[in-house]
This record gives C-alpha cells, sequence and structure tokens, in this order.
C-alpha cells in the first residue's frame, strides 16, 4: 500500500500563488506517475498535471499550462505543484495521485492511489 498526505492548501488572493506538497509513504519503489486532480464545488473531479517517474515527462491541462509547474524529488518519495498566477477558478479541492503506470494518465481511474485532498481558495 502507498499513503499520500498533501499540505500547502489556504487561501489566496488572485494572482498569487500557493505551493502544495505530497509526501508519499509505505511501498513508494512502486511508484511511477504521480499527479494532481481536483474538484471544484459542483464539478466533476479533473486532472491537473501528472508526471513520469524520471520527471523528464511533464503533462498538463489546458486550464493551468503556463502557470503550474509540477515537479518531483523522488529521495523524499515527494511531488510538488507550483501555483502561480492563481484565478478564482482554480478555487477546488485539490488531490494527489499516484500508480505504477509507466507513462501518467489524465484519466482518474487509472490512479490506484490518492491523498485525502487539500482546499484551495481564491478570492478575487
Amino acid at each position: 500500500q502507498v499513503q499520500l498526505v498533501e499540505s500547502g492548501g489556504g487561501l489566496v488572493q488572485a494572482g498569487g500563488s500557493l505551493r502544495l506538497s505530497c509526501a508519499a509513504s509505505g511501498r513508494t519503489f512502486s511508484i511511477y506517475a504521480m499527479g494532481w486532480f481536483r474538484q471544484a464545488p459542483g464539478k466533476e473531479r479533473e486532472f491537473v498535471t501528472a508526471i513520469n517517474k524520471s520527471g523528464e515527462n511533464t503533462y498538463y491541462a489546458d486550464s493551468v499550462k503556463g502557470r503550474f509547474t509540477i515537479s518531483r524529488d523522488n529521495a523524499k518519495n515527494t511531488v510538488y505543484l507550483q501555483m502561480n498566477s492563481l484565478t478564482p477558478e482554480d478555487t477546488a479541492v485539490y488531490y494527489c495521485v499516484a500508480d505504477r503506470l509507466y507513462i501518467p494518465t489524465r484519466s482518474r481511474g487509472q490512479y490506484e492511489y490518492w491523498g485525502q485532498g487539500t482546499q484551495v481558495t481564491v478570492s478575487s
């Protein structure tokens, strides 16, 4: 089993920045793909970004491309999400995900491990 714990959420004004962290524990040697999904009130959970094991390949939703950056530190079993130029539309619960996939996917059904989520609220 793998446990994921997110941190770094909070309240920020539009145009501001936040950095989310997700620490993995347990059978971390089995993890390859990691990423983030988010769910806004009344909306479906959606893909935000993902990264492969080496960190060389990253994938982003069009809505966050150019504003968000995913990275990982395998020595610390941690993945990060740097969020810049935040807008109220970015308000959501952000979930960290992980799986044994060699190639990350945008499909939430493909990820076996999920964190409990961290709230990000962007005020206008």
